[in-house]
Protein backbone atom coordinates (compact mmCIF):
# COMPACT_ATOMS: atom_id res chain seq x y z
CA UNK A 1 0.00 0.00 0.00
CA UNK A 2 1.38 3.29 -1.06
CA UNK A 3 0.89 5.01 2.52
CA UNK A 4 3.24 2.90 4.05
CA UNK A 5 5.84 4.46 1.74
CA UNK A 6 5.23 7.68 3.37
CA UNK A 7 6.60 8.67 6.89
CA UNK A 8 4.47 11.43 7.34
CA UNK A 9 2.30 13.05 4.90
CA UNK A 10 1.33 16.78 5.38
CA UNK A 11 -0.89 19.46 3.76
CA UNK A 12 0.14 22.84 4.04
CA UNK A 13 -2.35 25.35 2.38
CA UNK A 14 -0.95 28.40 0.44
CA UNK A 15 2.24 26.97 0.17
CA UNK A 16 3.92 28.54 -3.06
CA UNK A 17 5.30 31.74 -1.65
CA UNK A 18 6.43 33.37 1.72
CA UNK A 19 5.73 31.26 4.64
CA UNK A 20 4.01 28.22 3.49
CA UNK A 21 6.97 27.61 1.02
CA UNK A 22 9.91 27.91 3.86
CA UNK A 23 7.68 25.64 5.99
CA UNK A 24 6.93 23.32 3.15
CA UNK A 25 10.96 23.03 2.49
CA UNK A 26 11.97 22.91 5.83
CA UNK A 27 9.34 19.98 6.24
CA UNK A 28 10.77 17.92 3.47
CA UNK A 29 14.14 18.40 4.67
CA UNK A 30 13.22 16.30 7.41
CA UNK A 31 11.48 13.80 5.87
CA UNK A 32 7.94 14.80 5.12
CA UNK A 33 5.49 14.21 2.31
CA UNK A 34 4.60 17.63 1.53
CA UNK A 35 1.51 18.40 -0.51
CA UNK A 36 1.68 22.39 -1.75
CA UNK A 37 -1.28 23.47 -1.24
CA UNK A 38 -1.44 26.47 -4.17
CA UNK A 39 -4.28 28.35 -5.70
CA UNK A 40 -2.67 28.13 -8.89
CA UNK A 41 -1.20 24.79 -10.00
CA UNK A 42 1.05 26.36 -12.10
CA UNK A 43 2.97 28.20 -9.34
CA UNK A 44 2.58 25.18 -7.15
CA UNK A 45 4.70 23.65 -9.96
CA UNK A 46 7.01 25.81 -9.43
CA UNK A 47 7.86 26.01 -6.04
CA UNK A 48 7.64 22.07 -6.05
CA UNK A 49 10.79 22.31 -8.60
CA UNK A 50 12.82 24.68 -6.29
CA UNK A 51 11.86 22.60 -3.67
CA UNK A 52 12.34 19.12 -5.17
CA UNK A 53 11.80 15.24 -4.26
CA UNK A 54 9.09 15.19 -1.54
CA UNK A 55 7.21 18.22 -2.57
CA UNK A 56 3.99 17.42 -4.63
CA UNK A 57 1.59 20.25 -5.83
CA UNK A 58 -1.85 20.18 -5.42
CA UNK A 59 -4.54 22.62 -6.60
CA UNK A 60 -6.16 24.46 -4.05
CA UNK A 61 -8.47 27.62 -3.35
CA UNK A 62 -9.76 27.37 0.41
CA UNK A 63 -12.07 29.80 -0.99
CA UNK A 64 -13.67 27.24 -3.64
CA UNK A 65 -15.67 24.46 -1.80
CA UNK A 66 -15.25 22.03 -5.03
CA UNK A 67 -11.51 22.39 -5.05
CA UNK A 68 -11.43 21.57 -1.64
CA UNK A 69 -13.24 18.57 -2.05
CA UNK A 70 -10.85 17.57 -5.18
CA UNK A 71 -8.17 17.73 -2.97
CA UNK A 72 -9.30 15.91 -0.08
CA UNK A 73 -10.45 13.08 -2.48
CA UNK A 74 -7.36 13.54 -4.00
CA UNK A 75 -4.89 12.75 -0.59
CA UNK A 76 -7.42 10.05 0.45
CA UNK A 77 -7.02 8.49 -3.50
CA UNK A 78 -3.30 8.58 -3.38
CA UNK A 79 -2.25 8.86 0.12
CA UNK A 80 -4.87 7.43 2.46
CA UNK A 81 -4.41 9.25 5.21
CA UNK A 82 -3.02 12.88 6.37
CA UNK A 83 -0.94 13.75 9.37
CA UNK A 84 -0.22 17.35 9.01
CA UNK A 85 -2.67 20.17 8.29
CA UNK A 86 -0.76 23.37 8.01
CA UNK A 87 -3.62 26.29 7.58
CA UNK A 88 -1.02 28.91 6.10
CA UNK A 89 -2.80 30.53 3.15
CA UNK A 90 -3.40 34.48 3.83
CA UNK A 91 -4.61 37.51 2.20
CA UNK A 92 -3.97 41.32 3.54
CA UNK A 93 -5.81 42.53 1.23
CA UNK A 94 -8.27 41.82 -1.91
CA UNK A 95 -5.49 43.14 -4.75
CA UNK A 96 -7.71 45.73 -5.64
CA UNK A 97 -5.62 48.33 -3.91
CA UNK A 98 -2.37 50.02 -3.28
CA UNK A 99 -1.21 49.62 -0.31
CA UNK A 100 1.50 50.52 2.12
CA UNK A 101 2.35 50.22 5.87
CA UNK A 102 1.76 53.73 5.66
CA UNK A 103 -1.63 53.94 5.03
CA UNK A 104 -3.14 50.77 5.50
CA UNK A 105 -4.97 51.71 8.94
CA UNK A 106 -6.47 54.37 6.78
CA UNK A 107 -7.44 52.72 3.63
CA UNK A 108 -8.93 49.91 5.82
CA UNK A 109 -9.46 51.76 8.58
CA UNK A 110 -12.91 50.59 10.97
CA UNK A 111 -14.66 53.15 9.53
CA UNK A 112 -13.35 53.59 6.43
CA UNK A 113 -13.06 49.69 4.87
CA UNK A 114 -15.70 48.58 2.38
CA UNK A 115 -17.69 45.71 3.73
CA UNK A 116 -16.59 43.73 0.46
CA UNK A 117 -13.10 43.91 1.27
CA UNK A 118 -13.89 42.34 4.76
CA UNK A 119 -15.64 39.80 3.18
CA UNK A 120 -12.99 38.93 0.48
CA UNK A 121 -10.29 38.84 3.42
CA UNK A 122 -12.26 36.82 5.89
CA UNK A 123 -13.23 34.49 3.03
CA UNK A 124 -9.56 33.16 2.66
CA UNK A 125 -8.07 34.09 6.42
CA UNK A 126 -11.43 32.38 8.42
CA UNK A 127 -13.61 30.38 6.32
CA UNK A 128 -11.00 29.40 4.04
CA UNK A 129 -8.92 27.64 7.03
CA UNK A 130 -12.64 26.46 8.64
CA UNK A 131 -13.47 25.00 5.36
CA UNK A 132 -10.08 22.96 5.09
CA UNK A 133 -10.29 21.95 8.58
CA UNK A 134 -13.89 19.93 8.11
CA UNK A 135 -12.87 18.31 4.32
CA UNK A 136 -9.52 17.29 6.08
CA UNK A 137 -10.72 16.25 9.56
CA UNK A 138 -11.96 12.62 8.32
CA UNK A 139 -8.41 12.10 6.67
CA UNK A 140 -6.82 13.49 9.81
CA UNK A 141 -8.66 10.96 11.93
CA UNK A 142 -6.92 7.80 9.67
CA UNK A 143 -3.38 8.89 11.43
CA UNK A 144 -1.87 7.73 14.28
CA UNK A 145 -0.43 10.57 14.80
CA UNK A 146 -2.65 13.87 13.92
CA UNK A 147 -1.41 17.42 14.15
CA UNK A 148 -2.95 21.02 12.79
CA UNK A 149 -1.01 23.67 12.87
CA UNK A 150 -2.63 27.13 12.49
CA UNK A 151 -0.60 30.11 11.37
CA UNK A 152 -1.94 33.58 12.40
CA UNK A 153 -0.17 36.35 13.59
CA UNK A 154 0.16 38.18 17.40
CA UNK A 155 -1.92 41.04 16.19
CA UNK A 156 -4.83 38.70 15.95
CA UNK A 157 -4.35 39.01 19.81
CA UNK A 158 -7.25 40.70 21.83
CA UNK A 159 -5.09 40.51 25.09
CA UNK A 160 -2.13 42.37 23.11
CA UNK A 161 -4.65 45.10 21.02
CA UNK A 162 -6.66 46.15 24.20
CA UNK A 163 -3.02 47.28 25.28
CA UNK A 164 -2.38 50.72 24.09
CA UNK A 165 1.21 50.47 24.78
CA UNK A 166 1.20 47.14 21.65
CA UNK A 167 3.23 48.65 18.46
CA UNK A 168 0.93 47.46 16.16
CA UNK A 169 -2.17 48.42 17.85
CA UNK A 170 -2.76 50.71 15.25
CA UNK A 171 -3.00 48.50 12.87
CA UNK A 172 -6.32 46.58 14.22
CA UNK A 173 -8.89 46.92 11.61
CA UNK A 174 -11.60 44.48 11.13
CA UNK A 175 -9.35 43.68 8.20
CA UNK A 176 -6.37 41.60 8.09
CA UNK A 177 -5.65 41.68 11.98
CA UNK A 178 -9.19 41.48 12.66
CA UNK A 179 -9.45 38.09 10.79
CA UNK A 180 -6.46 36.83 12.62
CA UNK A 181 -8.59 37.32 15.82
CA UNK A 182 -11.37 35.22 14.31
CA UNK A 183 -8.85 32.35 13.15
CA UNK A 184 -7.68 32.35 16.41
CA UNK A 185 -11.47 31.39 17.44
CA UNK A 186 -11.57 28.89 14.73
CA UNK A 187 -8.06 27.97 16.37
CA UNK A 188 -9.75 27.76 19.99
CA UNK A 189 -13.22 25.78 18.53
CA UNK A 190 -10.72 22.79 17.03
CA UNK A 191 -8.76 22.69 20.01
CA UNK A 192 -11.70 22.17 22.44
CA UNK A 193 -13.16 20.27 19.98
CA UNK A 194 -10.32 17.63 20.37
CA UNK A 195 -9.40 18.16 23.58
CA UNK A 196 -10.04 13.85 23.98
CA UNK A 197 -9.57 12.29 20.64
CA UNK A 198 -5.89 12.62 20.11
CA UNK A 199 -5.54 15.00 17.39
CA UNK A 200 -3.60 18.15 18.63
CA UNK A 201 -3.90 21.46 17.62
CA UNK A 202 -1.48 24.73 17.69
CA UNK A 203 -1.49 28.18 17.18
CA UNK A 204 1.51 30.23 15.76
CA UNK A 205 2.36 33.27 14.90
CA UNK A 206 5.62 33.81 12.40
CA UNK A 207 7.61 37.18 12.87
CA UNK A 208 6.60 39.87 11.02
CA UNK A 209 8.04 38.56 7.94
CA UNK A 210 8.78 40.12 4.23
CA UNK A 211 6.30 38.96 2.31
CA UNK A 212 3.51 39.77 -0.10
CA UNK A 213 1.32 39.61 2.84
CA UNK A 214 2.56 43.32 4.26
CA UNK A 215 4.23 44.00 0.56
CA UNK A 216 7.56 43.04 1.81
CA UNK A 217 7.91 45.38 4.37
CA UNK A 218 8.36 43.02 6.92
CA UNK A 219 11.63 42.90 9.05
CA UNK A 220 12.24 39.21 8.99
CA UNK A 221 13.59 37.22 6.71
CA UNK A 222 11.35 34.48 5.45
CA UNK A 223 13.92 31.75 6.84
CA UNK A 224 13.76 33.92 10.72
CA UNK A 225 9.65 34.33 10.64
CA UNK A 226 8.93 30.74 9.69
CA UNK A 227 10.72 29.22 12.49
CA UNK A 228 8.16 28.66 15.00
CA UNK A 229 5.66 26.96 12.38
CA UNK A 230 8.11 24.83 11.71
CA UNK A 231 8.96 23.68 15.37
CA UNK A 232 5.52 23.49 15.85
CA UNK A 233 4.99 21.60 12.86
CA UNK A 234 7.80 19.16 13.69
CA UNK A 235 6.13 18.37 16.94
CA UNK A 236 6.12 14.76 17.97
CA UNK A 237 3.18 12.72 19.45
CA UNK A 238 4.55 13.44 22.83
CA UNK A 239 4.26 17.55 22.54
CA UNK A 240 1.72 19.31 23.38
CA UNK A 241 -1.02 20.87 21.45
CA UNK A 242 -3.52 23.70 22.66
CA UNK A 243 -0.40 26.21 22.26
CA UNK A 244 -0.06 30.02 20.75
CA UNK A 245 3.00 30.88 20.36
CA UNK A 246 5.95 32.70 18.78
CA UNK A 247 9.86 32.58 18.43
CA UNK A 248 11.05 30.31 20.12
CA UNK A 249 7.64 28.76 22.38
CA UNK A 250 7.27 32.61 23.57
CA UNK A 251 3.29 32.29 24.45
CA UNK A 252 0.91 34.77 23.23
CA UNK A 253 -2.10 35.68 24.99
CA UNK A 254 -5.56 35.21 23.79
Amino acid sequence: METISHKRIALVTGANQGVGKQVAKELVANGVTVLLGARNFDKGVIADNEIGAGAIPIQLDVTDASSVAAAAERIRTEFGRLDLLVNNAAISNSGRHEFSLENYATLYGTSTVALDEVRTIWETNVFGPLAVYQAMLPLLRLSADARIVNVSSSVGSMALNADPSFPYRKMFTPTYAGSKSAMNIMALCMMIEHENDGIKVNLVSPGFTSTALNNFAGTESVEDGSREVVRVALFGPDDPGGTYTSWENKNIPW
